[in-house]
């Protein structure tokens, strides 16, 4: 999608002239970098033990920069309008003051990040592998080839890698595997690749749901293993009917302890819940849920400030 960028340059005593012009035409969320005030800022501070404002030096000289950005409609070239009309306003009150106008594309930005995202074994079977880069990959590992499009998860984040370590452990060939939360389709994958027969990824959001697809449509045959892979948008405290050897999921502490109580209805005999997504700090938290909601925990993995944790839930 195009966009307008409308950068405004000015000396910095008229910036607030220029703003409340702005707001007068209702646009009140313009970008605004002004070093006068950031150099007005940094004097004040002063020096304190972890700031030394000798050694930052700020230019006063700069011109300020407003920066307002404009969609490509009718509401966007209204709005283009109206920055191009106060410019000119300015300009003739003598104002030092310039207009610069550069077409954008999201995609611009949008695939910035690939950049930094390569390919990398984040356990001792899985390498993950972006679905647009070529790499050499060693003989008798697991790749997953990911394209995490406007979902959550390339693969590399340290809570992934700790969930597949557990995985690699405590998920068997045949194994019926509930994925909670599964973003970009990561740890289902996983689970088809170690011998599960049967696994469901769920997640409330629809556009992973769609990209989880994708990416599984992309890694699994459909005769490989005769794995039964899928995602589907729902919540697994309602309407999920699905009963697993091994339930993972890889969220944020907070939201692992909010469905503890109703993950047992998910679980079969003997079957092992693998959380993540946990502060180390939170450990002792998440811990203590488990074992409140009847789990015996079997093991624990920490990786810097992040760590998972894997149970087995008990009868009652």
């Amino acid at each position: 999608m195009k966009y307008l960028e409308l950068t405004i340059k000015a000396e910095s005593n008229f910036v607030e002239c220029l703003l409340n012009e702005l707001s007068l035409a209702g646009i009140c969320d313009a970008a605004i970098d002004n070093p006068s005030e950031i150099a007005e800022m940094v004097a004040g501070l002063g020096d304190t033990e972890w700031y030394d404002a000798e050694q930052v030096q700020v230019s006063t000289s700069e011109l300020a920069s407003v920066t307002v950005y404009c969609t490509d409609d009718e509401e966007g070239n209204v709005r283009a309008d109206s920055v191009r009309a106060i410019v000119a306003k300015l300009q003739g009150e003598n104002c030092d003051i310039t207009l610069t106008e550069t077409v954008r594309d999201d995609s611009e930005w949008k695939d910035a990040w690939k950049e930094y995202y390569h390919t990398a074994q984040v356990s001792e079977k899985f390498v993950v592998k972006p679905t647009w880069e070529d790499a050499h990959v060693d003989d008798g590992l697991f790749v997953i080839e990911i394209d995490p499009g406007m979902a959550f998860g390339t693969g590399t984040h340290e809570t992934t890698s700790l969930s597949l370590k557990l995985m690699e452990k405590h998920v068997k060939r045949g194994d019926r595997v509930l994925d909670v939360g599964t973003g970009s389709g990561i740890l289902a994958i996983a689970a088809a690749k170690l011998g599960a027969s049967d696994i469901l990824g769920i997640d409330i959001d629809e556009d992973a749901v769609r990209v989880a697809n994708e990416n599984i449509a992309n890694n699994i045959a459909p005769t490989s293993n005769d794995a039964n892979v899928r995602a589907v948008v729902g919540d697994l405290t309602e309407g999920i009917d699905f009963t697993a050897d091994v339930v993972v999921a890889n969220l944020l502490a907070d939201l692992v302890m909010k469905l503890t109580s109703s993950v047992a209805k998910h679980m079969a005999d003997d079957a092992i819940y693998i959380t993540s997504g946990i502060l180390v700090e939170k450990q002792k938290q998440v811990a203590e849920c488990l074992t409140e909601n009847n789990f015996t925990i079997v093991e624990i993995l920490e990786d810097g400030e992040w760590c998972a944790i894997a149970a087995v839930g008990n009868d009652d």
